[in-house]
């Protein structure tokens, strides 16, 4: 039993512990709401708007939304990859098209296919050198002129490589009409689209000049 010169001591005690614990939740602890895949979603539908082709951008980006969240770097990085492989499987679609058909004597359409592989080699090279451009950006320490100078490199990639891809199609411009150049044509216009999106959405995270 506490003595008469304890129990001075032990009412503090005992009053400050019913304070802490009779009050609101909401004003011991307040944390941040979760993340919501819904949110990332309508965020990556809202960024798409600036694209040329917001519902392809929208289609091809949505199911990421828990890995972008609100985040324009990491949306642009996503839309970077997605078009890397799209390049890659178009690359992979001529060189096996080269190999398997037989030209005969139309040798324009042989060398437009060849000169198109090659163009499309360079574009694969300069998004794979965006991307790993993209994943150095927002290291610790860098500065925002840092940042300026790595999303301009970023720029030039995904333009030249847009270049690239539109110039995979040229030579077939004197090509008469058949399977061959109406299948490359179109799957090279297809992969156009999402270089485009990935650049436009490059160019929207470099306007905000911070990592």
């Amino acid at each position: 039993m506490p003595t008469q010169a304890q129990r001075p001591l032990l009412l503090p005690f005992f009053l400050t512990t019913f304070l802490v614990y009779s009050q609101p939740i909401s004003t011991v602890a307040s944390p941040e709401p979760a993340f919501s895949p819904s949110n990332g979603s309508d965020y990556i539908r809202s960024s798409c708007g600036a694209t040329l082709y917001p519902e392809i951008c929208y289609t091809s980006l949505s199911r990421y939304a828990s890995a972008v969240q609100k985040k324009p770097g990491r949306l642009a990085r996503v839309a970077i990859g997605v078009s890397l492989s799209r390049a890659r499987r178009m690359a992979e679609y001529v060189s096996n098209l080269s190999r398997q058909s037989d030209f005969g004597a139309d040798h324009r359409a042989a060398a437009a296919l060849h000169d198109c592989f090659s163009n499309l080699g360079d574009a694969v090279d300069e998004i794979h050198g965006s991307l790993k451009q993209m994943r150095q950006i927002g290291a610790a320490g860098s500065s925002a002129e840092s940042f300026l100078f790595q999303m301009s490199n970023v720029q030039t990639w995904m333009s030249a490589a847009l270049t690239d891809e539109e110039t995979c199609t040229d030579g077939f411009e004197d090509v008469g009409d058949g399977a061959v150049k109406t299948e490359v044509c179109n799957r090279a216009a297809d992969v156009k689209k999402f270089t485009s999106n990935a650049l436009a959405l490059v160019n929207s995270y470099a306007a905000t000049g911070t990592p």
